[in-house]
């Protein structure tokens, strides 16, 4: 018997919608990183990019646990002396919900040439209502 290995002319990429109100961002980052690359398919091959798009609802309701809106920081650079800009969580979920997720996904998804095509399949939306009704997404189990 030998191994199916997957064309990329048979790839098929789905839609899927998460309602993010009330999950933690972990459980849900993990949930939807593995639809972006295929891993949920079993014709899954890490050689093609089988991944689904994936719309992401209320991420501005999403949760953490703990004290982690105070205590997560997150650092970015400009590349001057002196110019480290450290925001919490909390912070961040007031001016841009929407990087919370994009974030964690960004994070769980291998660092490769793939991630860049799948993280422009990852619409993430702070309200309930979204643009992409024409492509009759599912819900994401």
């Amino acid at each position: 018997m030998r191994t199916y290995q997957q064309k990329t002319a048979e790839t098929q990429h789905d839609w899927y919608v998460v309602d993010a109100a009330g999950q933690r961002l972990g459980t849900l980052a993990v949930r939807i990183a593995r639809a972006l690359s295929g891993k949920h398919k079993p014709t899954w091959t890490p050689h093609i990019d089988d991944g689904d798009h994936v719309v992401v609802l209320n991420a501005a309701k999403v949760e953490l646990s703990g004290d982690k809106w105070h205590q997560k920081l997150y650092q970015r650079h400009s590349g001057f002396p002196g110019g480290l800009y450290t925001e919490t969580a909390g912070d961040v979920l007031k001016k841009r919900p929407e990087q919370l997720v994009e974030r964690a996904v960004r994070g769980m998804l291998p660092t490769n040439r793939m991630r860049a095509v799948q993280l422009g399949r990852l619409k993430v939306y702070p309200g309930g209502d979204h643009p992409h009704a024409a492509q009759q997404p599912k819900e994401l189990i």
